[in-house]
């Protein structure tokens, strides 16, 4: 290779890197928008600097710099003869409302992440990893504050549809449980649809089961409730007709010991929904997913490490459908299939005994 075409290629690859910088700053201007409600200002009208730092509240020299940032990248439009801001309706539907659209609150992840990143540049060096009770509270926060959405809009109409016959299995009567099930909030809205129908949600994160007991309580349920569990000690009986793990398995110290568990604490004809990352256990067919990059960065930063802290497995976030089909018949389901899902970051996997 010629001298120029290296320096050429470096200067390319250089300019990579430097959007990837610029990325994760502007990762941490999305996140000032969302927290000090910017985005909700402009979505709303129009206004100069001084006219939106005064709708919400804010310093206007903080507000007109970070404008500067969001103009910049593409965020945020800016009209020079008036002097004003406004955010396109196409950008306002991903970073306002409670909308599954809404991604806003998503950039919160990496700042905390880096609060770990020490501890994690330890585990490197010396193993072990960043235990889950590390990330609390935060963590079961902000994946409150997404996957809520998510449920909100998707979990009733996209993920339990997508299953054959699950809804009325569901509306019939049966007993459910959710393993991993974090604050709760797809077994509240599950109970509240199915009345007939009992829920019961497992997790380690006593502050996130907290959170999931006072909804159902404000939601008036009598057919939810949450218990404190290491789902790897997950008790064969009661059985249970319907369990769900979602975006959970990934995380276990032992995941397949869970799914063994998962599988004995099933009624014969049972069903275990697992709804997990959509990946390939193949790397190179991983590099055609644009998903991929953030899992993979997501994993080693958090899902990897929660599992290596307790000497786990350390399955990791991407760990795949090949992989998950295998653990999952060696763990005695003998009938896999996987489903798309309502969102193209997620599979469905619909297991029987």
């Amino acid at each position: 290779m010629a001298p120029e075409t290296e320096v050429s290629d470096a200067q390319a690859f250089a300019r990579k890197v430097f959007s990837l910088y610029t990325g994760g700053i502007l990762t941490l201007m999305i996140q000032l928008g969302y927290k000090t409600g910017l985005f909700d200002v402009l979505a709303k009208a129009a206004g100069t600097s001084d006219e939106i730092a005064a709708r919400a509240g804010l310093s206007e020299r903080y507000v007109r710099e970070w404008l500067g940032a969001v103009v910049t990248s593409g965020i945020v439009v800016y009209d020079a003869p008036s002097a004003t801001y406004s955010l396109p309706p196409s950008h306002a539907v991903c970073l306002t409302g409670n909308n599954r659209l809404n991604i806003a609150p998503q950039s919160i992840v990496v700042s905390h992440l880096a609060k770990h990143l020490p501890r994690v540049t330890d585990a490197f060096r010396h193993g072990g990893g960043v235990p889950y009770a590390e990330f609390r509270p935060e963590f079961t926060d902000l994946m409150d504050d997404s996957w809520r959405r998510i449920y909100d809009e998707t979990l009733l109409t996209g993920f339990l549809p997508a299953v054959p016959g699950l809804p009325d299995r569901l509306r019939s009567g049966v007993r459910v449980a959710d393993v991993g099930c974090g604050t709760g909030h797809a077994v509240n809205l599950m109970a509240k649809e199915f009345s007939r129908s009992t829920f019961i949600g497992y997790d380690l994160a006593e502050d996130a089961l907290a959170k999931a007991t006072r909804e159902a309580q404000a939601m008036e349920l009598s057919n939810a409730r949450f218990e404190v569990v290491d789902v790897v000690k997950l008790p064969g009986q009661p059985q249970f007709d319907v369990i769900f793990a979602f975006d959970s398995i990934h995380d276990q110290v032992d995941p397949a010991e869970v799914l063994r568990r998962i599988n004995r604490a099933l009624a014969p004809e049972g069903l275990f929904v697992m709804i997990d990352i959509k990946g390939t256990s193949n790397l190179q067919q991983d590099m055609s997913n644009p998903f991929a990059p953030f899992y993979y960065g997501l994993s080693t930063l958090h899902c990897l490490t929660v599992s290596l802290a307790h000497g786990g497995t350390g399955l990791g976030t991407m760990w795949g459908e090949q992989v998950a089909r295998r653990m999952l018949a060696d763990a005695g389901f003998t009938k896999v299939d996987v489903v798309h899902s309502p969102r193209p970051q997620n599979l469905v996997y619909v297991c029987r005994r």
